[in-house]
């Protein structure tokens, strides 16, 4: 194993620590993502593979077991086993972010924000001849028109998102140890007017990961898993989700990407192609006329009039229209964009000074193009035991927030 670089097991429920060094050899390097769990995956030995904890339970155990990569002191990479399989002579186990937890989890209840609600009529059925008046009334007390429908309450996108998860971790055998931000996004769910409510219902079999990624996508918002010792005296790791306002990250002007300084090697850049657009026609809920749907311009390209068109029956309040519309306007637009970039450890950008979400300069030589400076964000990251770094990046400027 490499200097500085532990792998500890740890049981998923009473985070007991089972095995401060588990015998661990990477396939898969630690990956972490923005918005998503994250992935780990490697190699043992079978006979280590079958070895018991003190509880008697096998120390690797498919969603039993949260195993932690350490690297000189600092937790980098937190997850769950959830497989276990065999190779010839090697055991192989692969682990997921504990954010993994909720897909495939059902949703038992039921949330609505801004329901249409219509108040009771007080003078239904006092105008029995339908004359206009109050029965035994006539000329004195005219009927009033009925209270007009209004919205009910809403509540915000992010206490959506808690509730989904404290959902997931009230359930027995479900408190994985996650715990998520506090803090409010400062936007509704649902039309105010009662017009188009936002709804999670059990009796529509919902799953909460796939609610839990929809509510990020449509609103949209970040979030990060992280994992860190709690204190220096303890054996207790606390686990977290980070939710951004509207994102998460920052422009990094105090860090260098370089060609021939830090950056080793770059996937092949990318254009679009055919898959170019100028315009975008989005469609989403309802059927017929009353479908609703959405129609954003790229202006001033001085190209013609291209047109991609994206069906989702999820999408039925204009924002999420809208968002959805732009985030594939910006993703049509065939601007030069690195996908992924190999760096070393380098006094330009230490390994652990980036954030996920980080926005960055990439500065490269591009065949038949030359010198680009090109701001991406970093959306993944991937540490490697011989110290070089893997960062997945997306053009800065195809994010809508």
């Amino acid at each position: 194993m490499p200097t500085g670089w532990r792998f500890i097991a740890q049981r998923a429920l009473t985070e007991e620590i089972i095995d401060w060094d588990v015998p661990f050899a990477l396939s898969s390097n630690p990956k972490r993502a923005l918005s998503g769990p994250g992935a780990m995956a490697g190699t043992i030995e079978p006979e280590y593979a079958r070895m018991l904890g003190s509880d008697g339970e096998p120390i690797l155990q498919e969603w039993g077991t949260k195993l932690y990569a350490e690297v000189d002191g600092a937790i980098r990479w937190g997850g769950i086993v959830t497989g276990t399989g065999f190779d010839n002579a090697k055991a192989t186990i692969s682990c997921e972010g504990l954010s993994c937890y909720p897909k495939g989890i059902p949703y038992e209840s039921y949330m609505i924000s801004g329901k249409l609600i219509t108040p009771k009529d007080p003078y239904a059925g006092k105008d029995k001849n339908h004359d206009g008046w109050v029965d035994g009334k006539k000329g004195k007390q005219k009927v009033p028109k009925p209270p007009k429908p209004h919205g009910g309450p809403r509540f915000d996108t992010f206490d959506a998102f808690r509730n989904i998860w404290n959902h997931v971790q009230s359930k027995p055998n479900g408190n994985i140890g996650l715990k998520i931000d506090t803090h409010d996004l400062g936007e509704l769910l649902g039309a105010k007017n009662g017009s188009d409510p936002w709804e999670l219902a059990w009796w529509n079999n919902p799953d909460c990961g796939t609610a839990l990624d929809t509510l990020a996508r449509d609103t949209p918002f970040d979030w990060i898993e992280t994992h860190s010792w709690a204190d220096n005296t303890s054996n207790k790791i606390d686990h977290r989700i980070r939710l951004g306002k509207p994102r998460l990250g920052r422009k990094r002007d105090d860090l260098r990407f370089a060609d021939g300084e830090n950056i080793t090697a770059i996937a092949k850049p990318e254009g679009l192609g055919d898959e170019y657009a100028n315009e975008v026609f989005v469609l989403g809920k309802g059927e017929g006329q009353k479908m609703k749907k959405a129609q954003l311009y790229k202006s001033g390209t001085g190209r013609m009039r291209r047109v991609a068109t994206v069906v989702d029956k999820t999408l039925s309040s204009a924002s999420a229209l809208r968002n959805r519309g732009q985030r594939e306007l910006n993703g049509h637009s065939q601007e030069l964009q690195i996908p992924a970039i190999q760096i070393r450890n380098h006094p330009n950008a230490k390994f652990g000074s980036w954030s996920l979400g980080d926005d960055i300069l990439v500065q490269v030589e591009v065949p038949w193009v030359g010198s680009v400076a090109i701001w991406h964000r970093i959306i993944s990251d991937e540490l490697s035991p011989n110290d070089m770094c893997i960062l997945t990046l997306k053009r800065s400027d195809s994010f809508v927030y």
